[in-house]
């Protein structure tokens, strides 16, 4: 779902953050209870529309980074079918594609520094509770950061296990992704620590030297 800003700039570009963010959330509130196909297969229209209008580069490099999502809409599609419920089954795929397909828009077309300034803010009531605002800040841009990295990864483990086996891919895969996973974190503690924790570090920095080599 969450994909690294595109650098080509579009309209969207220049929209605050914080206003992307409110309408990521007013679309998924107004989504989520609906249970007609046909509404919901209609509410995608405007998604796509958002995708053309940044240009054709634009919107296939877009449509490249939901192919995790495909996959897993398929997989749930296919249960709900062999459970005898369609429509219903239908129904949660379109919403699982509409939302996640604007989430991935509004990351692709925001500035990962702005999108921390942004949960910073929203994070300051928590801050009378011991949880400080920059930590979760941070921690947000740190996923928002690797999500895309370990998808990645999953896949070349996935096309090495295909590429020296003909047998069905296993789920032993998930043990060298945990630990490939584990290392990142362990890269990313020792980089926060050569900047004298987390105060000193700029946010700008998760971008380039906190990933993974």
């Amino acid at each position: 779902m969450l994909s690294l800003t595109v650098e080509q700039r579009s309209w969207m570009h220049r929209l605050p953050v914080w206003l992307k963010l409110l309408l990521l959330c007013l679309f998924t509130l107004v989504l989520w209870p609906l249970a007609d196909w046909r509404l919901l297969l209609a509410s995608c229209l405007p998604v796509v529309l958002l995708y053309a209008s940044a240009g054709r580069y634009f919107a296939k490099l877009g449509a490249q980074r939901l192919k995790p999502v495909v996959y897993l809409v398929a997989i749930i599609f296919i249960y709900q079918v062999v459970t005898g419920r369609i429509e219903e089954g239908l129904a949660i795929c379109l919403k699982i594609i509409a939302t996640v397909s604007l989430a991935n828009l509004v990351t692709m077309t925001s500035r990962l520094d702005d999108m921390m300034a942004v949960i910073e803010t929203l994070a300051k009531p928590f801050h009378a509770l011991g949880l400080p605002p920059r930590a979760l800040g941070f921690a947000m841009g740190l996923v928002i950061r690797f999500t895309p990295l370990f998808l990645q990864r999953g896949t070349q483990l996935n096309q090495a296990w295909r590429a020296r086996s003909p047998r069905r891919t296993s789920p032993r895969l998930l043990v060298p992704l945990a630990l490939s996973a584990i290392d990142d974190a362990d890269r990313v503690a020792e980089a926060l620590k050569a900047r004298g924790g987390l105060q000193n570090t700029k946010t700008k920095e998760i971008q380039s030297d906190s990933a993974p080599q």
